[in-house]
């Protein structure tokens, strides 16, 4: 989630748009307020390879505290918002997390954890007022400039598994000493696997703490896109974009067997790319393969989705 390179082509394009609250913000906004965050950690002691936590549900400051880990170089670890205080503190104190970003919602859980984790050193709150264990983020950030920090290093995220199997398990991608603007070579894989584009609208209904939802809303900013990213998920709400779901699959809304295809019908001619929870695409539909009917009611709701967030993000 790198907004630099965007922020000076589309600086006044919205990076991304929270679906709910209908509040956009800017490639420029992105980039100037991830790059006040990146100067507050590096004020913590935070250098490169270190790690935070990010604990909340999906919401507008979400983006910008995974953006200014990726231009740090930090590893930032975003939580299940489900958890419960000890498992919180589990997470956080395995991977050596010194800072914890969290929301109003989610405090009073955060607040437990934070009683049994020594190592952090501090605890932001992104909608609430500061108190005696938060500080209120924006607040936070506000004496630090909005230009980037000296030390600019790639980051990444380090997310854990769900721990059905026992404990959560961290993944520790190798961070190589690349500039931000230059991502792991995975992401050039995925850009092109899930056909990312500068214009494109994105829809991610899904957590922000799952890796594909948080991979895709990261790549449509690298690209230049728009993400509407919503709340929660509701399915009366429908938003036109190339939606993200998790589930190992993937649709083209413009391949529908034999039938003829009106783009009135259908929407838009936009890919619809569900990723698999694990942040991979486990296959295409084949080419001249006719499709059955579960298939076929998939991709007429794939088209809806496409039909409508183009007009939210102002591109329909």
């Amino acid at each position: 989630m790198y907004p630099a390179i965007q922020a000076q082509r589309h600086p006044e394009r919205p990076a991304f748009i929270m679906a709910g609250a209908g509040t956009a913000t800017s490639y420029r906004d992105l980039d100037m307020r991830s790059n006040r965050l990146a100067h507050l950690l590096r004020a913590q002691g935070l250098r490169q390879r270190d790690h935070y936590c990010v604990f909340m549900e999906n919401n507008g400051h979400y983006i910008v505290a995974n953006a200014a880990g990726e231009r740090s170089g930090l590893y930032y670890t975003c939580i299940n918002s489900f958890l419960t205080a000890q498992e919180l503190a589990y997470i956080v104190g395995n991977s050596d997390s010194r800072v914890l970003i969290t929301s109003r919602a989610k405090r009073d859980v955060a607040a437990q954890a934070m009683a049994l984790c020594p190592k952090v050193r501090l605890g932001l709150i992104v909608d609430a007022p500061s108190d005696g264990m938060f500080i209120n983020l924006d607040e936070a950030c506000e004496a630090y400039p909005d230009t980037p920090i000296n030390d600019e290093w790639l980051g990444t995220p380090m997310l854990y598994s769900s721990g059905t199997t026992g404990r959560p398990k961290g993944v520790l991608r190798p961070l190589p000493d690349n500039p931000p603007r230059e991502p792991l070579s995975l992401f050039h894989f995925l850009a092109k696997l899930w056909r990312y584009r500068e214009d494109m609208v994105y829809l991610s209904p899904a957590p922000l703490y799952h890796s594909a939802p948080q991979a895709a809303v990261s790549l449509c900013v690298r690209s230049g896109g728009t993400a509407i990213i919503m709340e929660h998920f509701d399915p009366e709400r429908k938003r036109s974009a190339n939606p993200s779901f998790i589930s190992p699959l993937k649709l083209r809304t413009s391949r529908l067997g034999n039938q003829p295809r009106r783009r009135d019908e259908h929407g838009s001619t936009a890919d619809a790319t569900l990723p698999g929870a694990g942040g991979g695409v486990s296959g295409l539909w084949p080419e001249g393969q006719r499709m059955g009917a579960g298939q076929r009611h998939a991709h007429a709701r794939a088209g809806e989705l496409v039909r409508a967030c183009g007009a939210l993000a102002g591109t329909a």
